[in-house]
């Protein structure tokens, strides 16, 4: 995706959604849900063909999710890619971080689903920057795991 913000994607999905007269359920899909990702093979407008094969299925809606950076789960991701790398205040972790709030506030990700015989068939709309977001987001949350796991054998060994 070429874009930094999909607000207008969003504006646009949104219309065709309802212009093909199906309803918009706000939901996101979880992983643990038997799901198959639609493959839109670089194709931007891909996400109009998974509309359009939700209408040919008959589905009555689509579940619809967005996903947009927030200012203050910001802060604490750099204050945490700070603790990761203390003292270093030139680590990557802590860069990428203060990097990613000039897109803060901004959508950097959009979910599309529906159901058809029991699977969840969904189309994921997304950022180069919001990638990178859940990538420095398992780094921080995976160093934390180790932490804590080495804390509880220190408090075992004693």
């Amino acid at each position: 995706m070429t874009t930094d913000d999909l607000h207008s994607i969003k504006d646009d999905m949104v219309a065709f959604i309802e212009g093909h007269g199906l309803q918009r359920l706000p939901g996101y899909v979880t992983e643990d849900v038997p799901s198959v990702l639609w493959e839109s093979n670089g194709n931007p407008d891909a996400w109009k063909d998974f509309v359009e094969m939700a209408k040919h299925v008959g589905t009555p809606f689509i579940t619809f999710s967005e996903m947009k950076l927030d200012p203050t789960e910001l802060d604490v991701l750099v204050e945490e890619a700070g603790e990761m790398n203390f003292p270093d205040e030139e680590a990557t972790e802590l860069l990428e971080a203060q990097w990613l709030r000039k897109y803060a506030g901004k959508v950097g990700y959009i979910q599309l689903g529906f159901v058809y015989q029991g699977i969840a068939f969904l189309h994921e709309t997304t950022t180069e920057w919001y990638e990178r977001f859940q990538v420095l987001l398992e780094d921080v949350e995976n160093f934390h795991d180790i932490v804590i796991d080495d804390r509880e054998r220190d408090d075992e060994d004693e």
